[in-house]
C-alpha cells in the first residue's frame, strides 16, 4: 500500500509559507567493512546529494571499508567495540554508568586514535555511543579528547552537553527493532516527522537543532529502504538542506 504523506506535506507547506529552514543530516550505524548494503546506502546518498555520517565500530573497523569509503560517506566514531557492560537486566549500553569514568575514556580515545589511523583528515570527531547511551560523567571529559560533538537519540535539550561538546541528535529511526526489525507501520513515521516538524515550527522544539534521520543500512528489507528515500527526498524538496559534522566547527586538538 502506498503510504499516505498528506499530514507531512501540509507541515512542509506550511514551513515553506513561514519560509522557514531545516537542516537535515542522515546518521547510519554500524559499519565495519564494505558489503553490498554499505553500497546502496552510498548510492542513495549520491542520488540524493545527502552526506551519511557513517558510525564505525572501531574495534571491528577493517582497512577495506577506508579503502573503498564512498565521498559522501563521512566516517565518525561508533563507541570503540559496540559490547554492552550493562548487568542483566538493564539496557544495553557500552558507555554506561556502570564502568568507571577512566575506562569509559580510555575506550572514547582508542577509538578515536583507531579510525583517525584509519580515515586520516576524512574522519568527523563526532562521538556516536553504541545504543545511543552515555554517561553524563564521560561528557565533560570528550572535548579533551579531541572530539567536538556527542549524538544519541531524541530532541535535544541543550546545544551543548558539556563545553566545547555540541549536542547533535537523530529524532527518527525507521526500524522496529522489537518486532522483527522490519519498516515501522509508515503512517506511523509519517506522523511522527510532522508532529516533530510542527513542534519546531510553534516553538516546542529546538529547530537549530539539524532534524537527524537513524538508519541501520546491514538490517534494511526494500521496505525500509524505499521509505528512508522517499522521506528523505520529501524533506530535500521542502524546507530542508542538508547539513554535515564540519559544521559544528574546527576539531579539537586532544589533550
Amino acid at each position: 500500500m502506498t503510504p499516505d504523506w498528506s499530514q507531512l506535506d501540509r507541515e512542509l507547506a506550511a514551513w515553506r509559507d513561514l519560509g522557514l529552514c531545516l537542516p537535515l543530516w542522515w546518521r547510519d550505524d554500524d559499519a565495519t567493512e564494505p558489503t553490498p548494503a554499505l553500497k546502496r546506502l552510498s548510492q542513495m546518498s549520491a542520488r540524493l546529494g545527502l552526506p551519511v555520517h557513517l558510525a564505525v565500530i572501531p574495534a571491528r573497523a577493517q582497512q577495506a571499508l577506508a579503502d573503498r569509503m564512498a565521498p559522501g560517506l563521512i566516517p565518525v566514531v561508533h563507541g570503540w567495540s559496540h559490547v554492552s557492560h550493562a548487568p542483566p537486566g538493564e539496557k544495553k549500553a557500552e558507555f554506561g554508568a556502570h564502568r568507571p569514568v577512566a575506562h569509559l575514556r580510555a575506550d572514547a580515545s582508542r577509538g578515536l586514535d583507531r579510525l583517525r589511523g584509519l580515515f586520516g583528515k576524512r574522519l568527523g570527531t563526532m562521538f556516536v555511543p553504541p545504543w545511543n547511551r552515555v554517561s553524563d560523567t564521560l561528557l565533560p571529559q570528550l572535548a579533551g579528547l579531541g572530539f567536538t560533538s556527542v549524538s544519541t537519540f531524541t530532541p535535544r535539550r541543550a546545544p551543548q552537553c558539556a563545553p566545547g561538546l555540541a549536542r547533535i541528535n537523530t529524532h527518527l529511526d525507521p526500524i522496529a527493532w522489537r518486532a522483527g526489525r522490519g519498516l515501522v507501520d509508515p503512517q506511523i513515521l509519517i506522523a511522527q516527522v510532522a508532529d516533530q516538524l510542527a513542534d519546531r515550527r510553534e516553538g516546542r522544539a529546538d529547530n537549530s537543532e539539524p532534524y537527524g534521520v537513524l538508519t541501520h543500512h546491514l538490517v534494511h528489507d526494500d521496505g525500509t529502504w524505499t521509505f528512508t528515500e522517499s522521506l528523505l527526498s520529501r524533506l530535500l524538496a521542502g524546507p530542508a538542506h542538508p547539513w554535515t559534522a564540519a559544521e559544528t566547527g574546527e576539531p579539537n586538538e586532544p589533550t
